[in-house]
């Protein structure tokens, strides 16, 4: 009988052999796989940017301060009408000649001021010499009575017997033929104006029943 060469191995030997050989085959495999496979996913916290600190969404918006309104002058309308300031009982013991001056318009400085601020202008018409009385009443709020108190000071001489002060401030001045006597209470300012007013004393009468007609 001829005896080959080569060793043989025996039969549970060789099945050991090819097992693990086949299972080393798998596991290269496995791992081939695994390196070649797709990246894995990125985590939440490292794709998504954090808020940047300060940003406008986050800010606490803070209300700037408010401006407070500058006051201005400015007048209330006087409830008063013309025969309720100076009645006619007023207007005869100053003088019998002066009665109500028709479609009157005021045309002294004091008057328009009173026109312009709601003020209340009357006027007085001589019925011999057509001479004329404008009396006007305003209502000023304080800024408004601080600028005429102002002007009376600077433009006119002071007139105590038109009142006592601080209830009433009394003032005359004359000017292009027109004397001007005005007075300041707690709540009115009253001006009385002619060409027929030379000196304080010839409007003292009408300005002190308008005084006590406004109380």
């Amino acid at each position: 009988m001829t005896h080959s060469l080569s060793p043989r191995l025996p039969r549970g030997r060789l099945l050991r052999t090819t097992l693990l050989l086949a299972t080393g085959t798998v596991a290269v495999v496995a791992l081939a796989a695994c390196g070649s496979g797709s990246t894995p996913e990125s985590s939440p916290s490292a794709a998504s940017p954090s808020a940047t600190p300060g940003s406008t969404s986050d800010a606490t918006q803070t209300p700037g301060p408010t401006a407070t309104p500058t006051p201005t002058a400015a007048g209330t309308p006087v409830t008063f009408t013309c025969d309720q300031v100076l009645t006619l009982d007023d207007v005869y013991a100053f003088n019998p000649s002066y009665g109500t001056a028709p479609g009157f318009e005021p045309t002294i400085a004091a008057g328009q001021t009173a026109a312009e601020y709601q003020g209340l202008n009357c006027g007085l018409l001589n019925q011999s010499s057509d001479g004329t009385i404008e009396v006007s009443v305003t209502q000023p709020n304080d800024v408004l009575l601080s600028q005429l108190k102002n002007d009376a000071i600077s433009s006119s001489q002071i007139v105590p017997t038109y009142g006592t002060p601080p209830a009433v401030e009394g003032y005359f001045s004359a000017a292009g033929g027109i004397g001007v006597a005005q007075v300041f209470t707690s709540t009115y300012w009253i001006t009385v104006g002619s060409s027929e007013f030379v000196e304080p004393g010839d409007a003292e009468s009408l300005v002190s029943a308008a005084i006590a007609n406004l109380q």
